[in-house]
């Protein structure tokens, strides 16, 4: 089951995407509570998925609309986006890395306020970074409660999975001093407007039997920059479930990032301890993402997730960093 959540003027709703149609789950069934958001079907579980499936048989042609006419939403915009970096090896042999890379999960957070959804803009605001990377992830989408979850049960907390571009500013995250230590600065560096676009729908998790064998790509500009599969992952994501419950009670629409393979453009800049390996069929980035970049994660079983690299409202292309940390 593909589950969306996509605009009606101002408004949005929750839709059912069935080939190459959504159903407007509300229209169809305007009084029931369970289809109002996704976070409120996620919290109604298997009743909530059944009613939609008998829903959908019936919908009239009105509460059909083509795919391709739809202007979607992010899925959802979790409060709390659990983050794993460093969860590839590929992806740790072409970059500096600290003490910690690929020795325990790489911890940090993302929330609502950094979500976008397909198509909207990816923004380019020179004041913060003129280092903006791009990184195609997996994301796991939380659909029972739980807390120090064992890792033989995890998957069973899952509700389904979609993408997440884990949008970087590497000059904020990459600290290095003279004597060539390495330390990330991963807040400013990893949470800010726009830096987790997430999309294009949620994947039920009974559509996908095992996480760990998914194809993953990014293409920008049509070049294909990375391709890798789930199953290269340090830690699984059932792993990651059992590693982030330890911390915090995991509720439905949460969402837990789970990092991303070689192929970005940090591996090319030298300046940040790149160490581009180079791999059939990828494209080496010659720059980071500039305004005007159209970037597309896919994810095999799940979809491709769309978006635009654009200037901020106000701000010109040209502004340059003057190198103060504010």
């Amino acid at each position: 089951m593909k589950l969306a959540t996509f605009r009606v003027g101002e408004a949005e709703r929750l839709g059912l995407v069935l080939g190459e149609e959504v159903v407007d789950l509300q229209a169809v069934a305007p009084d029931a509570n369970e289809f109002a958001t996704m976070l409120s079907f996620i919290r109604g579980g298997e009743r909530a998925a059944a009613h939609a499936r008998n829903v959908a048989a019936q919908a009239s042609v009105a509460a059909r609309l083509k795919l391709s006419h739809v202007r979607f939403a992010p899925p959802l915009r979790p409060s709390t986006i659990l983050c794993s970096g460093s969860n590839y090896r590929e992806h740790n042999s072409e970059k500096a890395n600290t003490p910690l890379s690929g020795h325990e999960p790489e911890f940090f957070l993302k929330t609502a306020d950094c979500v976008v959804g397909p198509d909207e803009p990816i923004l380019y605001e020179p004041m913060l970074t003129q280092k903006l990377d791009c990184e195609t992830e997996l994301a796991v989408v939380i659909g029972k409660p739980g807390r120090l979850i064992p890792v033989e049960r995890a998957l069973e907390h899952v509700f389904g999975y979609t993408i997440v571009n884990d949008v970087t500013a590497r000059d904020r995250q990459v600290r290095r001093t003279p004597e060539g230590h390495t330390w990330y600065e991963l807040g400013r560096g990893k949470a800010f407007d726009s830096s987790a676009p997430i999309g294009p729908w949620i994947v039920t998790a009974d559509e996908i039997p095992d996480p760990q064998a998914l194809t993953l790509r990014t293409w920008i500009n049509g070049e294909l920059r990375q391709s890798s599969t789930t199953a290269n992952m340090i830690w699984s994501c059932a792993q990651l479930i059992a590693f982030f419950s330890v911390n915090f009670t995991l509720r439905p629409g949460m969402v837990i990032i789970t990092g991303t393979p070689a192929g970005t453009a940090w591996s090319t800049d030298r300046e940040l301890g790149g160490k581009w390996q180079g791999q059939e069929g990828l494209v080496a980035a010659t720059r980071y993402c500039l305004p005007g970049d159209r970037i597309e994660s896919g994810i095999e079983g799940i979809g491709i997730l769309r978006n635009t690299v654009q200037t901020s409202d106000g701000m010109a292309q040209e502004a340059t960093f003057s190198g103060t940390v504010y």
